[in-house]
C-alpha cells in the first residue's frame, strides 16, 4: 500500500465526459481475442439489447453533472453486425438525454466482412463520423491463422467502401508478431496499410492472453529481436509516412488523433453501458472517483430486472497515482502535470520524490509543467509504472 500520511488533497474537477456502448456479439470468436465478445449462435436480440443500452444511459444521467459528451465509441464484440436504425436510435438518445459538444467524435468498429456500402452509409447518416476496421493483417495465409473471417480483398473493399460512405475518419487496426513472422513481412504488412491512405493506424503487437484458444494452443511467435526490430524499423516507417506516435499503439496523421481514447489516456470521465461495459466517473459534489461495470453476460444483462443496474467501486486515494500514470504516460507527449491534482484530487507533492528520482534516472523529461517521458521511458514503462506501486515511494 502506498504512503498516506499527511496527504494534501485538492479539489477534483470534473473532466471532459465521454462514453463507451459495448455490444458483445460477434459472428465468430478469434483464437486469440479475451475480450467480452460472444459468437452469435443465433438471432442477435437487437431491439431487446438497444432497449436495454437506452436504461443504461438513463440510470447514468446523475454522472452527466452538466457536461455534454465529447466522444461515444461503439466497440466490441462487432457493433457493425446491428443495422444502422439500431445505430441511430441508440445515438439519438444518447444526444436527447445528455447532450453532445459541437466536435464530437462518434466511432463504431467494424469488421470488413460485415459491413456494405449501404450499411455504412446508414452509419454515417446515424452520426458515425469515424470508423475503426479490424483488418489486423493484410496477409491472407496470417488471417486464415488468426481466424478472421474476411480476406485482403475484402479489408480493401471496406476501407473504400467506408470512404464512399462520407466516413473519411478511418481506423484500421493491425497486428505485428504473427506466428513465423520477420521483419520484412511485418513491414511490407504496414506498407500496404500506409497505402490504403487512412488518416489513423492501431498498430500492436499479437500477445496470447488467458481465456482465449491461443492461450491452450499457442502459435510460435517472433523471438524478442524480431519484434523489437519490427517495432524500429515500423515506427520510422510510419513517420516517414506523416503518421505520428501519440501513443503507445496509435499512429496518426497531424491533428487526428482519436479524441474517445485520448480522454482514457488523459484520465477522463467516461459513462460505460452494454454487456460487461467499464466506466470511470468523478463526482464533484463527493470528491469521488467511481469505477462502474455492468453484467458481463449479454443473456444475465437482458435478464435484468432492475434496467440499468450496475457495480459502481471507490477509487481508493493510494490507487489513483498508478492509475492515472497508466493512462497519462501511454500518451507520448504526455499530459499537462496540473492534470494529476486535478483529475486524482492529490496535491503534486504526493508524487514530487518519485517524479525526481525518475528525471534524474533520464526517464522523465526534467520540464517543469508537463509530465512526460523521455524516450528511454516510453520504451521501458512497465519499469516507471512499477515505481509507482512500490509503498515509501511516495510521500
Amino acid at each position: 500500500m502506498l504512503n498516506t500520511t499527511n496527504l494534501k488533497t485538492m479539489t477534483l474537477r470534473p473532466p471532459p465526459l465521454a462514453m463507451y456502448i459495448h455490444i458483445p456479439w460477434c459472428s465468430k470468436k478469434c483464437p486469440y481475442c479475451d475480450f467480452n465478445s460472444h459468437e452469435s449462435l443465433k438471432k442477435i436480440p437487437e431491439r431487446k439489447y438497444v432497449n436495454a443500452l437506452v436504461a443504461d444511459i438513463k440510470t447514468d444521467l446523475d454522472f452527466v453533472q452538466g457536461r455534454k459528451l465529447s466522444s461515444i465509441f461503439f466497440g466490441g464484440g462487432t457493433p457493425s453486425l446491428f443495422t444502422g436504425a439500431s445505430i441511430s436510435t441508440i445515438i439519438k438518445f444518447a444526444e436527447q438525454l445528455v447532450g453532445f459538444t459541437d466536435d464530437v467524435e462518434i466511432t463504431l468498429e467494424a469488421n470488413p466482412e460485415s459491413v456494405t456500402l449501404q450499411k455504412l452509409q446508414d452509419f454515417c447518416k446515424a452520426g458515425v463520423n469515424r470508423i475503426s476496421i479490424g483488418v489486423q493483417t493484410f496477409n491472407n495465409q496470417q488471417l486464415n491463422l488468426l481466424g478472421r473471417l474476411h480476406s485482403s480483398y475484402s479489408a480493401i473493399e471496406a476501407i473504400e467502401m467506408a470512404k464512399s460512405a462520407g466516413i473519411n475518419r478511418i481506423n484500421i487496426d493491425l497486428m505485428y508478431g504473427l506466428k513465423a513472422q520477420n521483419v520484412s513481412n511485418a513491414l511490407k504488412d504496414l506498407q500496404f496499410a500506409i497505402s490504403t491512405g487512412v488518416e489513423h493506424i492501431s498498430w500492436y503487437q499479437l500477445t496470447i492472453e488467458k481465456n482465449t484458444m491461443f492461450f491452450n494452443n499457442p502459435p510460435k511467435l517472433p523471438d524478442c529481436r524480431v519484434i523489437s526490430e519490427i517495432q524500429d524499423y515500423g515506427s520510422q516507417l510510419l513517420a516517414n509516412h506523416g503518421y505520428e506516435q501519440y501513443e503507445i499503439s496509435s499512429f496518426a496523421r497531424e491533428r487526428k488523433q482519436c479524441t474517445h481514447n485520448q480522454n482514457y489516456w488523459e484520465f477522463g470521465d467516461y459513462i460505460g453501458i452494454g454487456a460487461g461495459a467499464h466506466g470511470k466517473i468523478t463526482l464533484h459534489n463527493e470528491q469521488t472517483l467511481l469505477r462502474t461495470v455492468r453484467t458481463r453476460q449479454p443473456n444475465d444483462y437482458l435478464k435484468q430486472k432492475n434496467k440499468g443496474e450496475k457495480k459502481s467501486m471507490s477509487v481508493e486515494v493510494s490507487q489513483r497515482p498508478l492509475e492515472f500514470m497508466m493512462n497519462a504516460l501511454r500518451l507520448k507527449n504526455g499530459v499537462p502535470l496540473k492534470y494529476f491534482s486535478e483529475r486524482t484530487g492529490l496535491h503534486e507533492s504526493y508524487i514530487s520524490k518519485i517524479v525526481f528520482n525518475l528525471k534524474e534516472a533520464g526517464l522523465l523529461v526534467d520540464t517543469e509543467k508537463q509530465l512526460l517521458t523521455t524516450p528511454l521511458g516510453f520504451r521501458f514503462l512497465d519499469t516507471i509504472l512499477g515505481r509507482f506501486v512500490r509503498s515509501g515511494d511516495l510521500s
